[in-house]
């Protein structure tokens, strides 16, 4: 394969997701490529900057199979228990890891923490090449190779590889290049992060709180802070970001309760907007599209990346496999079996979560009446309970063997 092309691998997209398959990948016989736009020391790099991600208990296993989770786990707050209810309403679900048998429910980290544990693998790789910065212009799927137009170190080159895997983001300029459409419903709403400090331990507490502008999340961190993730209306968000912390805060205490005590510092705010994007292809011929480039999904029950990183743990089986067995790792017949491995899993997170924000911000009596009869089923029903826990700790259907703790 490398006779025929600059690169078995080349992956458009050095973010969380595409930096991790290229970690899954180091050590291998492929000659890997990666593109990124932004400097990976660069304080406006948007994957390892200061904001948090949950990482399910699932994502664990995938990092301890790619030998990253001892320097994770230190800087990792676990969540032992999650507490959801719907303000202004009866109904309420308490988790808890000891539940499932798990020794936590997840763990959330700083992007700056995950970022640095990769690069950290990944600059001793030696069959790997950082193209950084650098632009991807265009792509051509040719029936051998695909062909990559690459701004790099102000010089345009054109470099050919068996397999493109697009890792760009939710706006892939990949995916738009060679015309895969997607399907992307607004949600009308943008999520507000910050954190902040509780004025009362949090016990390795997370709370998803549903109100009808949206849904807020405290996830635990250090020092008893909280990360939040305020998903509020579009038209809400200059007014939120405008208020003075003090403002921020009692607004915030308004909204959330007393379950916490007083918050009383705040961090940095930032707003992202939200949807839902779905493609109508995962592969090509010599392309695959991992992570949001595949799939958005809102950041209600903290599902995004860890959805992602099940396709980096899919995808590189797929080629391990198929390089052990000399087929090719361009063809679609390969890819295809990458693309259907994964839908169940896409399509069943997608519509979880989507119905999750349907389902309560409709105040419709008789819906917010079952809902709260739900949440209290799922409450007091260990089947029900457990299932609820293995589908959001990514380990439910036909898991990779990375997220079995199993080598490639």
């Amino acid at each position: 394969m490398a006779g025929r092309a600059d690169y078995d691998v080349l992956i458009v997209g050095g973010g969380m997701v595409g930096a991790s398959l290229a970690c899954v990948l180091r050590g291998s016989s492929l000659r890997i490529g990666v593109i990124e736009a932004v400097p990976l020391a660069a304080a406006d790099q948007p994957s390892y900057d200061d904001r948090t991600i949950a990482l399910a208990y699932g994502s664990r296993r995938i990092f301890e199979g790619l030998d990253l989770w001892r320097d994770i786990a230190p800087d990792a707050t676990p969540i032992e228990r999650i507490h959801i209810s719907d303000r202004g309403h009866f109904g309420v679900t308490r988790l808890a890891a000891s539940d499932a048998g798990l020794p936590a429910l997840g763990y959330v980290v700083a992007n700056r923490v995950l970022g640095a544990g990769l690069l950290k693998r990944l600059e001793v790789s030696k069959n790997i090449d950082w193209l950084c910065p650098a632009e991807m212009r265009d792509i051509r799927l040719q029936p051998a190779y695909a062909q990559v137009d690459v701004r790099h170190l102000d010089a345009d080159q054109t470099l050919t590889a068996t397999l493109v895997v697009a890792a760009d983001g939710a706006h892939s300029a990949v995916r738009a290049a060679v015309g895969i459409e997607a399907a992307r419903t607004e949600y009308r709403q943008t999520a507000v992060v910050t954190n902040v400090t509780a004025g009362v331990p949090h016990h390795n507490t997370a709370y998803e709180r549903f109100t009808d502008t949206g849904p807020l999340a405290l996830l635990p961190l250090s020092g008893d802070r909280c990360a939040v993730v305020w998903s509020a209306r579009e038209e809400e968000v200059p007014t939120i970001l405008g208020w003075s912390d003090g403002e921020f805060l009692q607004h915030l205490q308004d909204r959330f309760g007393d379950r916490l005590g007083n918050f009383t510092r705040v961090g940095t705010r930032a707003a992202y907007p939200l949807a839902l994007t779905r493609v109508r292809e995962h592969v090509r011929g010599h392309l695959a599209l991992i992570g949001n480039a595949a799939h958005t999904v809102h950041p209600v029950a903290g599902q995004g990346f860890n959805l992602g990183l099940r396709d980096v743990a899919a995808i590189s089986e797929i080629l391990m496999d198929a390089v052990r067995t000399d087929a090719d790792i361009g063809d679609v017949r390969t890819l295809r079996r990458y693309a259907d491995w994964r839908r169940r899993d896409n399509q069943v997170i997608a519509a979880f979560t989507n119905g999750l924000i349907r389902i309560f911000s409709n105040d419709f009596p008789p819906l917010a009446l079952a809902r709260n009869a739900g949440l209290i089923a799922v409450d007091l029903l260990p089947g029900m309970k457990r299932g609820f826990i293995r589908m959001t700790s990514g380990l439910a259907g036909r898991l990779p063997r990375l997220a079995r703790g199993l080598p490639l």
